[in-house]
Formats: structure tokens, sequence, C-alpha cells
């Protein structure tokens, strides 16, 4: 799919969800949380800061679901990831998340953690996409400026939820499986979670978390073809 109908496709998606949306409270970047080495980096990226579509920007809704408050919730179909309030709120965050056939869903946790990490790109990656087999830390990595990286049943699924040098894509179904956030939006939900932190990735077209909170406790989920990216 070329760049241009991945855009066009975001700007399409904004518009349709700006008719039908709740009143909300749109939250702008918090930079006094940023550290000295967030300000400088971010101070030096070289890819063009896209503004984020309204609906896809950071923001404070209501959250009807019952997801306990501290936990995470994504929603792939509509590109949004929900971090619970207490009150029945939530934070919701614009994402990018991967194309079906490399989509994964399921219960999961947040494994580990890094700030500006190094991107260590799978085999499959690698061949596909023709990229080195390490990019270092910095403002132009395509992990971006945090990583929050996802275990179940103990094990590293390869997905993780990270920062992006690509903003122009919050909104869009491109990645290779991994879930992106603007590095600003990375950075304050990163602040927000900790290890340990439950995330459940919905199915496709599913309304509604098939899992209860037994297996959430257990990290139960399903893998669908790996991605680090």
């Amino acid at each position: 799919m070329s760049s241009l109908k991945v855009k066009l496709g975001i700007l399409a998606a904004g518009l349709m969800l700006s008719g039908c949306m709740q009143a909300t409270h749109f939250e702008a970047t918090d930079t006094k949380a940023f550290k000295p080495k967030d300000k400088e980096l971010l101070a030096k990226v070289r890819y063009e800061n896209t503004p984020v579509a309204e609906p896809f920007r950071r923001a404070i809704v209501d959250y009807h679901r019952k997801e306990s408050p501290g936990s995470i919730l994504v929603d792939s179909d509509n590109h949004y990831l929900y971090y619970v309030l207490d009150g029945g709120k939530a934070i919701r965050y614009g994402i990018t998340v991967g194309e079906e056939a490399m989509a994964w869903s399921g219960i999961a946790k947040v494994g580990s953690m890094t700030e500006w990490p190094a991107w260590h790109p799978t085999p499959g990656e690698i061949s596909r996409l023709g990229v080195p087999t390490y990019v270092a830390p910095g403002p132009d990595n395509p992990m971006g400026s945090r990583a929050m990286y996802l275990y179940s049943g103990g094990k590293d699924t390869l997905f993780r939820i990270h920062g992006t040098n690509q903003p122009e894509y919050i909104g869009a179904s491109i990645s290779s499986g991994c879930i992106r956030l603007t590095n600003e939006d990375a950075i304050d939900l990163y602040n927000r979670v900790k290890v340990g932190t439950i995330v459940v990735v919905l199915e496709p077209k599913h309304g509604d978390s098939p899992y209860n909170s037994r297996l959430a406790l257990q990290g139960g989920g399903s893998n669908g073809q790996a991605g680090s990216y």
C-alpha cells in the first residue's frame, strides 16, 4: 500500500470518527515530564513531526469496559490504546498497528521496559524490509523513545508497545505487528505503567474482550506472526 493511500485512509477514518465521537478532553504533552535526554534527542529528530489527526490525539475519555485501573487495552480495529483510570475513565492514545496477517491478540503483561531502545529486527523483518541486523538507539530509531515488551506465559511474544519515527501513520495498520505511539505519547504511557501491567489486545472485529480476569492473571494469550517493529 502506498504512503499516499495510507495517509488518505487515515484522514478519511479521522473524519468519520470525528462525526460520531463523544466529548473528549484532549491532553497536551507535558514536556516537564521529559528527561534531559528526551529533550535532547527529540530536538534532533530528522523525521517530519507530523501532527496526529484530532481523533487520534491523546485524550481522557469515558471507559465502559471492565478492565481494572492501571491496565492497558488495545483496540486494533479502531487504532486506539486505552490506559484505564479510576472512575470509569481512560487515557486514549492513537496508535499504529500491524497489518492483519501480522496482528497479535490475547492477554500479555509488560515483561520489561526500556528508554530509547535499540532495534533488533527479526530475521523475517531483515529479509522483508532489507534493514540491518541492529539499529542503535537514537532520535530516528524506529523503536522511538520508549519500548514496553509484551510477555505471555512467561515468554517474550516479540511484540512491543513503542514509539515511532513515522508519526504520520498513527491511525493506520502498517507495522510488523507492534503497537506504535508517537514518541511523546510513548513517554507519557511509559511513565504510567510498570513491569507486570496487564495488556489486553482485542481480536480483530471483536468488540469485547474474550478473556476473563482469571486468564488475564495467568498471562494467557494467542500469538499471531511474530514481529518486533
